[in-house]
Order: C-alpha cells, then structure tokens, then sequence
C-alpha cells in the first residue's frame, strides 16, 4: 500500500475480487501463491491431478509429504495458500476445464489465470473469457522459455488472433517429454500475478504485448500483436464452446 500507484484504494479493490487460476501445476502454484500474499480477496483454484515427487522441483506450493499421499494439487494448494493468508478464502476445485464446465468455474470472477499446460484447454478458456467479458491472463513454459499476454475482451488481440488453432492438438511437446526448469514457470508466473493486480486496481500501464522470456541466455522480447480480423471468436462465435 505504500506504492504510490497502488495505496489503500487498489489494496481494498484487491480484496474485493475474486480471481480463478486455471490449472494448478508450476504456473499455477506460483500465481497462486503471489496473489494470495498480495490480498486478494478469493482465489478460485481449478486441477484435476495429484501431486508426484517429479513436480516438486518446479510447483512450489507442494511438498514430498503431498506428493507421497498423491493429494489431488487443487486440494494441497488450498491447505497451503490458506496457512499462509487466513484472510483471503481459497477455493480448491478437483476437475478438468471442460467446454461443459467452464463457464461454471468463471462465474463470479474478476480475471481469469492461465496455469494450463495444453492449448485445447487455453482455446475453451479463451472463448469462454471472450462469451462472459472477464479479462483473461495467457501464460505458457516450457524448457527454458516462457511467455505471457494479457487477453482483454473487446479490446485487445485474443489468444486464437496470435495462436490460431491447428491439428493434431495432442502431438504437441509439453514439459514431460522436454522438461523445463523451475526458474521460467516463476517468472512467467509472477508477471502474470502482477497483470492481474494491474487489471483489478485499475492500472493504465496494462502490457499490451505478448512477452517471450528465455532464460538459456536471458533474452526478453515484447512482441506487438494484433487483431485477426477474420477470428471467430472475437466475432462472437466459440467454437471451443460448443465442442460438448
């Protein structure tokens, strides 16, 4: 609160929202666990999966005790986050992010958070992002890259105007096969964090672009996207919504 462009007035808009953080692996562990320490109000905490001893290196809110329990990660994360702000009520849901469900799971919410590791997934988000006007916060790691773009419903490039989608969807690489290091999922985590805030506070100095980091040399690149003006997204119509 003692930061000029925050102060009480945006702490108390802080506390007021409420935010869902989709997915609950490294990206998500960190979002979580920087929103919760900055005073936000309720935070949403969606995964499906358990805790294994081979996310500890990276998913910073579980330990060996949780994985050796295979504790589903939306039930530790809520255990953990509330021992660490009794004042803010954490939510912990045990599902998948369906076409079926995800309007559910965004009702009542101020921002959307992306800890997805697949861009089926993120497609449903988007839409769903785009149908209910609630801005939406796209991050990705994988290896030693990272980035992140703020999506804002009527007013920025949404995530299929930067990343159309193509098939097969499940040939993609993800982080088992690969791998990544625990260092970039923070980072990307932690802009994403601070996007959020500078959404619900009211900020002017929203990124409008779509940061690439990597760490293997450190290279940062804000790259300008733009509408597609052929997305049928941005025009209304969801396609990732009606898949069933």
């Amino acid at each position: 609160m003692a930061l000029p462009f925050w102060g009480k007035v945006g702490q108390e808009k802080l506390f007021s929202s409420t935010v869902a953080v989709i997915g609950c692996g490294a990206l998500g562990c960190n979002i979580a666990d920087l929103l919760v320490r900055a005073g936000v109000g309720k935070i949403r905490i969606i995964d499906r999966d358990v805790v294994e001893y081979r996310n500890l290196h990276r998913q910073v809110l579980f330990n060996e005790e949780d994985a050796r329990k295979q504790i589903p990660k939306a039930v530790a994360a809520e255990k953990h986050l509330k021992k660490i702000n009794s004042d803010v009520t954490v939510e912990g849901i045990v599902d998948n992010a369906t076409a079926g469900n995800i309007e559910k799971l965004c009702t009542g919410v101020n921002v959307l958070l992306d800890g997805l590791d697949n861009l089926e997934s993120r497609y449903i988000l988007n839409d769903a992002a785009l149908k209910l006007r609630i801005p939406y916060i796209y991050g990705g790691a994988i290896a030693t890259q990272g980035m992140t773009m703020n999506i804002i419903p009527g007013v920025t490039p949404c995530l299929r105007c930067v990343f159309p989608p193509f098939l097969p969807m499940y040939d993609l690489a993800d982080n088992t096969s690969i791998g990544v290091i625990g260092m970039i999922p923070a980072i990307i985590g932690a802009i994403e964090a601070t996007e959020a805030i500078k959404i619900i506070i009211g900020s002017a100095e929203i990124n409008p672009n779509l940061t690439v980091i990597d760490l293997w040399p450190i290279t940062i690149d804000n790259v300008r996207v733009e509408k597609d003006p052929e997305c049928p997204a941005c025009a209304g119509r969801y396609e990732f919504l009606n898949d069933r």
